[in-house]
Parts: structure tokens; sequence; C-alpha cells
């Protein structure tokens, strides 16, 4: 009798324990919804009672589509539940503190939402890092309260600090320290909270009223200035990792079949990599859901192209067979085609193809390695041994350029040769390529010019990026400049309005992009062909001088006299009637620059013309200096400043060429008529 009793009970507990599991393996399946709006939303997931395991309950909002956690402070948006990877993409607000005078806070939120009631998610070290955004401030996360070390309340602190000296310190994209800082964060997250320590905000409370510290994907947030006065209620997309959270491994979950989650067959248990907890995925050759009975299901390798056979292909449970077909063979039909036993005459004629095929890729590498040899000899010619030894100088590969230079690609023709507009391999700013037509300088002044040029830093001057030598006429790289030139912007039939302020800008700063050459620099440089053609203009309207590398770059020499070179319009008559070229030759040409942004005429025009040719200094003095003025400026400037324009002119203009300014003084003059 006690025998049959003991019997029973076994009995029974097995069929608690089968009853127990079959309602395990039952759930998200029918009267459970399985997505909300176009996310899927599968088990341990659900919606709706008894639709979800512990801890993993979605709330969906069906007037917008929108699946949101359960139990939270505010909703919390769910943009991805996986299963595979083990992983969900939230939306979480940010954390802020904003300032009613350089100390006194008025407002604040630790960004806190509660999102992890159930303690099943963990903040993805792997995806995320935290992002603090301000002047004077240092922000930083606080995970896992009371679990500290008795001092401190919290079991993880991290954070960064950002600081700005003045309103234009902070730059868009840039996030180290000024404005906006990053770091990384450690595993083990379990929630958004945030902190600040408070700094005085006396001189920043103008464009940095807030604080702000929060979460976010790396791969989806980039700095902006504009961020520094970011709305309060912005949330942010974070990672999270999700696991069973029951404090158990997967040794020990096994032990306990009643809760343990990975039901389907075929399916492995993995300890959590972030937290305590396991995950559970198929296994091998199979896919589907591990935490639903049947949910893992074989694949069939053979219908997908990941899984390679070059034979017959046949499913297995959990894998597949590849086989040649009868009559044929492989050594690895898995990688290999299968080829047919051929008769003699076949393995003649195969023999024969085979050699003809091997002479073509004799002749093939022969080609290859008198191609190397060739751009190997253009990038000696082209002075290569000698640039590539400045750091300042990327030096591109041929087929690194070739994607750019492409005729829909080029945005600039003319007897220099051709300009194309692109972007460089795994780079988010465009470059300027400059294939020049014909082949005017030796090796050893190209190069030398390419090393001087790359000494040349100035924020007025187009910055040199590199250059290819393995061409027979070297290929520059620059950056790129959006407004296009000056001439454009003054001249084109769409002109854009410019005001005064602006016109000052851009002669002062295009007055210090010259000086910088002449007189700042180790060796100075002449540029040769100052003229609004040669003054581009990015999208701020900063002038930035160009079109002196290669072609019209002179250096500095004691009696150097050259061919003629340049644009009669603009040219120095000291310089047409000697040959020689000296800094007052820039003097010239900028004055006759100066005069076209202050007429908005060319220099051609008969107007201007006439005034080149008898004399700006006699024509100011019998008529007013307002005549000259474009009308568009002539009633927005005091009648001084125009005065003192056209004195700058006359003096730049001077036919003796030893009453002309220095460059470095026109550039003082200028900048302090734009104060």
């Amino acid at each position: 009798m006690p025998t049959r009793l003991i019997l029973l009970s076994c009995l029974l507990l097995a069929a608690a324990s089968m009853a127990s599991r079959t309602t395990l393996e039952s759930k998200n399946t029918s009267g459970c919804p399985g997505s909300c709006g176009n996310i899927s939303i599968d088990y341990p997931f659900g919606i709706g009672t008894g639709c979800f395991r512990n801890g993993f309950e979605i709330i969906c909002d069906h007037a917008t589509g929108t699946p949101t956690l359960t139990g939270t402070t505010q909703p919390v948006p769910v943009k991805l539940l996986s299963i595979k990877t083990a992983e969900a993409r939230v939306m979480l607000p940010v954390a802020w503190e904003c300032f009613e005078d350089s100390k006194t806070v008025n407002a604040s939120s630790d960004g806190d939402v509660r999102f992890n009631s159930d303690d099943v998610y963990r903040i993805s070290n792997a995806h995320n890092h935290l992002v603090v955004i301000g002047c004077n401030t240092l922000g930083y996360t606080q995970s896992q309260r009371s679990e500290g070390n008795g001092y401190y309340s919290y079991a993880y602190y991290t954070g960064c600090m950002s600081f700005c000296n003045n309103s234009d310190s902070a730059a868009d994209g840039a996030c180290a320290g000024v404005g906006c800082c990053h770091v990384d964060i450690p595993p083990g997250l379990t929630n958004n909270n945030m902190a600040f320590e408070q700094y005085n905000h006396t001189s920043v409370l103008g464009f940095s009223p807030c604080d702000y510290a929060f979460l976010v994907d790396k791969d989806s947030y980039t700095f902006r200035t504009a961020d520094l006065k970011m709305n309060t209620n912005t949330m942010m997309p974070v990672w999270l990792d999700w696991a069973i959270r029951d404090n158990l491994s997967c040794d020990e979950a096994k032990k306990k079949a009643e809760s343990y989650a990975c039901v389907s067959t075929n399916s492995e248990c993995h300890d959590s990599s972030n937290g305590p907890g396991y995950v559970c995925n198929c296994s091998m050759g199979y896919q589907g859901n591990p935490y639903v009975a049947s949910g893992c299901t074989d694949i069939n390798e053979c219908e997908h192209k990941e899984y390679p056979c070059r034979g017959i292909c046949e499913n297995t449970s959990g894998s597949y067979e590849c086989k040649c077909p009868s009559g044929s063979h492989s050594a690895d039909p898995f990688n290999i085609p299968c080829n047919p036993s051929f008769p003699l005459a076949a393995k003649v004629v195969t023999g024969t193809i085979g050699g003809l095929f091997i002479i073509a890729i004799v002749v093939f590498i022969f080609l290859l390695g008198k191609e190397k040899r060739k751009m190997k000899e253009f990038f000696r010619k082209n002075g290569g041994p000698i640039i590539e030894k400045v750091n300042k100088i990327k030096l591109f590969k041929k087929e690194e350029l070739e994607p750019i230079l492409k005729t829909s690609n080029r945005i600039g023709q003319g007897g220099f040769g051709e300009v194309y507009m692109g972007y460089l391999r795994d780079e988010i700013q465009p470059v300027a390529v400059k294939k020049p037509k014909v082949d005017v300088k030796l090796a050893n002044q190209f190069a030398n010019e390419v090393i001087i040029q790359s000494r040349v830093l100035h924020k007025n001057i187009v910055n040199l990026i590199g250059c290819c030598l393995e061409v027979d006429v070297p290929i520059l790289v620059y950056e790129y400049v959006s407004n296009g030139s000056l001439d454009k912007v003054l001249h084109d039939n769409n002109r854009m309005p410019l005001d005064l302020d602006l016109r000052l800008q851009i002669a002062a700063q295009s007055a210090k992009g010259v000086a910088y050459m002449h007189s700042e620099i180790t060796t100075p440089i002449l540029h040769g062909d100052v003229k609004p053609a040669n003054i581009l203009l990015d999208e701020d309207f900063v002038p930035k001088i160009s079109d002196f590398g290669t072609s019209r770059m002179i250096t500095i020499e004691e009696n150097y006299t050259s061919t003629i070179i340049g644009n009669w319009g603009y040219m120095d008559p000291e310089y047409v009637q000697t040959g020689l070229y000296t800094s007052k030759s820039d003097v010239y040409s900028f004055g006759v620059v100066l005069l076209e942004l202050i007429t908005r005429k060319k220099v051609l025009d008969p107007d201007i013309n006439n005034l080149l040719g008898n004399s700006l200094d006699t024509y100011t003095k019998k008529k007013k200096v307002i005549e000259l003025v474009d009308p568009e400026i002539s009633a927005k400037g005091t009648i001084g400043i125009f005065h003192s324009l056209a004195e700058i002119i006359v003096q730049c203009l001077n036919l003796d060429v030893d009453q002309r300014p220095e460059m470095a003084d026109v550039a003082e003059r200028l900048q302090f008529l734009l104060k």
C-alpha cells in the first residue's frame, strides 16, 4: 500500500509539473496580440493578462499604434523588441536643470521614469553612451540605489564635465568637453537617473540657460550648438539588454523546470552578458522563438543563400547535406562546383583552354605590373619621395579619387583644368578635387610648392588636404567651399543682396588671408592672381583665398622674374613693364578687388575701366565718393566709411610701388572700419 501511495504522489507531481510547463509553453498563442502598430510583440513579451512573463508586459496605445513599457511614470515608447538578440530599443527622456540666475535652479528633472520596476532590463553599454550638454556643468548618471558602499548611495556613478569660454566655443559635431561631452558607460546600469554638480553660470545664461544629461544610442545623436537650448521634453533612443532575471545561471535554472524559460525543443540557454540571469536562443540550424513550445523550427538551409552548396542540397534536421550529382565530382561541393568526369578528348580541350587561361593571367599580371611601374614613375616624377615626408599632406591612391572624378560631379571648368565635388570614403564633409589639364611645372618645383602650401594654415585660405601623384598631371584635393567665388556672388544674374557690413567682412578677412601669406609664415608667398574669382565664400560668407597652389603661387626670391601671368584687369602695371613681381603687386590687385566689392561692377566695366585709366584719386577729388558706391549700400553707411574705403583703394592702386601700403596695413585698416 505505501508503495502505491508513493507512486501515486510521484504521478501527481509529474502531472503538475507537466501542466505548469504546458501553461508556460502555451504563452503568446491564440488570443494574445502578436503586434502593436508595426512592432512585433513575441513572448516573453505580451499585451494583456496571461500573455506575458512576469516583468515583460507591454501596453499598446491602439489610437496611435505605439507600444510602451508598463509601470512607468510617463509613457516610454518601444521602437524594437528582439527575441534573437535579447535587446529592446526605447525612447527615454533627458534629464535637465534650468537656471533662474547664475547659481539658482528654477526647474529640473532627473529623467528617471521608473521603466525597470521589475528589474528585467539593463542599459546596453555596447550600444549607448552618456552625453552631457551645457556650459560649466558636470552631469552624471546614478544607478542601483541602496547598493552603494555605505558612503555613496548608488552602485554606479558615471559622467563628464562640459565647459564653455564664450558663446562661440562650442561647435557643431564636436562633443569633447566644450559645450558637450560624452563618456562610455559600464555594464549593469538599471535606470536613467541623472544628477548635476552646479557651477557659476553668470557668463553663459544668455546662450546656455540649462544643463542636460541623457543616455543615447551612440549612432543616433550628433551634437549641435542649438542643443544648448534643447526642448526639455526631448526623448532619446536607448538600447536595453533584457534577460530572464531570476538571479539564476543557466545550470541553476535548468534544475527548476517549472520556471525554466527555454521551453522550446532545440533551444539553448546562455548566461546574460549584462547583469544576472540568462537568455534563450534556438540551437544551430533552427530559428524562431525559444521561449514558446515548438518555437524553434528547422531552417531549410537549401532555401537560404548564406548556406553555400555548389552541388545538390538536401535539408536535414538542424543541418544540411551537399553532394555532387552522379557522374560528377568536387573536392569540396560546398564551395567548389561539381565537374563532370570528362573523357580524354574533353580533357585535352579543357587543358588547352586552361593553358590559354593561364597565359591570359600571366599577360594580365604583366600589364598590371607595368601599370604599377608607370604609377610609381609618375609618383617619383611628381616629387612623391619629398612630399610623402610632409605629415600634413595626405597622398591619395588613384582609385580613391576615381569615384569623384565623374562628369556628374564636375562643378567648374576652365583653362586651368576641371574641379569636381565629392566625398572621400567614410567622410561626411565634401571635398573639391582639382584636375589640371596641362603639367606646366617641374617635379621639384611642384613638390616644393605643395610643401610650402602645407604650412599655410589660416581660416581665410583654402586648405590643401592632399594630392594624388600616381598620374601624369598631379591631382589636388582641397576643402570644399560651398558658396562659390566672390565673382559669382557679385556679378551673377540672380545676385543675392550684400549689405555693407558683409562686404566689409569679406574685404577685411580676404586681406587677412593675403597678409598672412606675405608676412606671417617662415617662407613668404606671393599669390600672383588676386581677383574675385579666386576668393571663395563658405556657407557663412567667410572668404578663403584659393588658386595659388601649383598654378599661381610664387615663392619670394631676390630679383625673381617670370613670364607675365595673371588677369590683365587686376595686373600691376609695374609688373607688366618690368616682369618683377613683388608683394606690392598683390596689393594692387587687391585694390581692384576692393573697388569691385563696393561698386559691384566688373573690372572690365567701362565705368571702372575709366576710373583705373584716369586715376581714381583725380576722380574722387572732382566728384563725390558716394557716386562710386553701389546704390545697395550707399544709403546704409556713413560718408566717412566710404571716404576711408576710397583712400585705401587709391593707395593700393598708386602707380608708385613704394607708395602702396603693405597688406598687413590694409587688413588692419579694413578691420577697424568693420568694427
